[in-house]
């Protein structure tokens, strides 16, 4: 019953209109990193990056390398638009895209990991069947259809990514607009700067103000979904996305996402409304297509694998609550979740070398060994600082021939709050081994109120 469901033929419309957006934003994304310095500071500038651990083999890569990357990134940006060399050009993309992904954490961004999750969609969806090169040059491949598996896969992942954006905002420090109310501050200075209207400035700084959009925040994040797949509320709901995603890439600077969350938004109406408003000369479905390689020979084990994906995309937002520690103060279960733009951090941290040989203990001077970027990450990432720790043994192993031990000594304040012990001091961070999927025993249990903006005279 599930199979029939899957593979029951759809109107293949949203699928060809998503993969020119989709191929055109990556394409701008690629060469807008390059355009704006950001290959430059995240790739070329320091010596080494903090990768997902694992990939560190990646850093030969490092330095002026990456501008080839991303320049060849976003030609095949271009040749998925254009849909030319369709299948070659996607896997390549997909391949490029989740090296560069998985080479860095100092930018880490949620929209680069759905990027990368639809960049694999799209090698196995077959998007080049209409309106492409690749039918210009094959006409035998042209199709006006495919299958629902390919719009559904399309609407869950985005279901996903909303629903627990918003569960994770329920927690005091958004609920109460105290994250909110540090991130709108520039929005309030430039207010304060060009338009000086003193009571707009004031509500910009307001609490109200961050309260306000806290819970507008949640409830998009919560409805948006459902609302674009009832047909009552597709059309408001697709201009509330449209004014909700607008305000965000005008206030927050955050790349291409708002816009292609927008084009995501194509899977949420009806293929044939889609085929009517973008190829109304289009055939209607069957008509003019040919059944070119479109059999799937299991498709029991292609509906396993998809539940099998949908299951592991719900468990790793879920993953942290089988880890001691609030994900909020530990960061473990943080990334991969959608847990978008939460909380702010700072933090107050020092790294010590002592010679096992010789006992000598010396600070560690940051700048000499990280970029202004890096320095501001590893004070408050725990992986950061055990990556850092490793790096620094071998260093001072390839040019001093020493052997060291590294301790940090950290305190984290988290949306405003005070500042609290965060790292146990007595342990060498060179000696312990990264628990990927548990906890670190060396991150300091949190205090009962870390969170709370307001606690900075409750103590």
């Amino acid at each position: 019953m599930f199979n029939k469901i899957l593979f029951h033929k759809i109107d293949n419309s949203q699928i060809i209109v998503f993969r020119i957006l989709f191929g055109l934003l990556m394409m701008a994304d690629a060469w807008g990193a390059i355009a704006t310095g950001w290959v430059k500071e995240t790739f070329v500038d320091p010596d080494f990056t903090f990768t997902f651990i694992g990939f560190q083999w990646t850093q030969f890569l490092i330095g002026e390398t990456m501008y080839m990357v991303y320049g060849v990134l976003g030609f095949l940006g271009l040749m998925v638009a254009l849909g030319a060399i369709y299948r070659l050009s996607a896997l390549l993309l997909a391949l490029g895209w989740s090296l560069v992904y998985f080479m860095q954490k100092e930018h880490y961004n949620n929209h680069y990991y759905l990027l990368m999750l639809v960049a694999w969609f799209m090698v196995f969806i077959r998007a080049n069947r209409y309106k492409s090169v690749d039918v210009l040059i094959w006409p035998q491949i042209r199709q006006t259809y495919t299958y629902f598996w390919t719009q559904l896969l399309f609407i869950l992942q985005i279901f996903i990514v909303y629903f627990f954006a918003a569960i994770a905002k329920l927690y005091p420090g958004w609920l109460n607009g105290d994250f909110l109310q540090i991130l709108y501050r520039k929005t309030a200075q430039w207010a304060n700067t060009h338009i000086q209207w003193e009571p707009l400035t004031q509500f910009l700084y307001s609490t109200d103000f961050a309260k306000s959009i806290a819970w507008i925040g949640f409830g998009f994040d919560l409805l948006i979904v459902p609302l674009l797949l009832w047909k009552r509320t597709r059309v408001p709901a697709f201009l509330m996305a449209l004014i909700f995603h607008i305000i965000n890439s005008l206030t927050l600077h955050i790349g291409v996402f708002p816009y292609f969350a927008l084009a995501l938004t194509l899977f949420c109406f009806p293929p044939e409304l889609i085929r009517k408003a973008f190829f109304p000369k289009k055939a209607v479905l069957f008509e003019g297509g040919g059944d070119y390689n479109t059999s799937y020979k299991n498709r029991s084990l292609f509906s396993f694998v998809f539940i099998l994906y949908i299951a592991w995309q719900i468990y790793l937002p879920l993953r942290h609550w089988a880890i001691p520690g609030d994900v909020l103060w530990t960061e473990e279960g943080h990334r991969l979740s959608w847990r978008m733009m939460l909380r702010s951090k700072s933090a107050s941290t020092q790294f010590y070398m002592v010679d096992k040989k010789s006992g000598e203990r010396s600070q560690v001077r940051l700048n000499e060994y990280l970029t202004p970027l890096q320095i501001s990450r590893v004070g408050v990432y725990p992986d950061f600082m055990w990556q850092f720790a490793q790096q620094l043994k071998k260093i001072e192993a390839e040019k001093n021939g020493r052997d060291v031990a590294v301790f940090v000594t950290s305190k984290l304040s988290i949306n405003g709050s005070s500042f609290y012990d965060y790292i146990d001091q007595h342990v060498d961070l060179t000696s312990v081994k990264w628990k990927y999927f548990g906890h670190q025993e060396w991150i300091l249990p949190e205090p009962k109120c870390f969170s709370c903006f307001h606690d900075k005279n409750s103590e």
